[in-house]
């Protein structure tokens, strides 16, 4: 039997440090991790680890409830819509990128793009004749 890999934690700060560091009772941290505020990763001893990351979310969070009197309820719909907007923001950037590059690359070779595959056809211009209307 071959032994399995084993997933290593991220190297961060243990659950006494950061409760020192933010001046919080560790049961908060654990409070905070339950109704999914934060989600440290464990060590092979099942240790919480916070990561930079983590401790950039936890800033978030003390933030809204000290400065701001944020309940755990409100600081979950607004760490939730924080990041559905960075994810639109991502997605916002990758079409912006493929719109420039589908831009560079038709105004770089107009010729060989087509009318047939444009997304608006024009039709072939043609005189218009105008006729004058003489009096009534």
């Amino acid at each position: 039997m071959t032994p399995r890999p084993r997933k290593k934690a991220k190297a961060g700060y243990m659950i006494s440090a950061v409760a020192e560091l933010y001046q919080l009772h560790p049961q908060t941290l654990r409070l905070y991790e339950r109704v999914g505020l934060l989600k440290p990763s464990r060590s092979q001893g099942n240790t919480r680890l916070y990561t930079d990351t983590d401790l950039e979310r936890l800033e978030i969070i003390l933030n809204l409830t000290r400065e701001l009197g944020v309940n755990l309820a409100g600081i979950e719909i607004i760490l939730n819509m924080r990041d559905k907007m960075a994810e639109m923001q991502s997605q916002m950037e990758a079409f912006i990128r493929f719109v420039r590059t589908e831009v560079t690359r038709n105004f770089n070779a107009p010729d060989q793009r087509s009318a047939r595959n444009a997304i608006v056809r024009s039709m072939p211009r043609h005189p218009i004749r105008v006729e004058k209307v003489t009096g009534r």
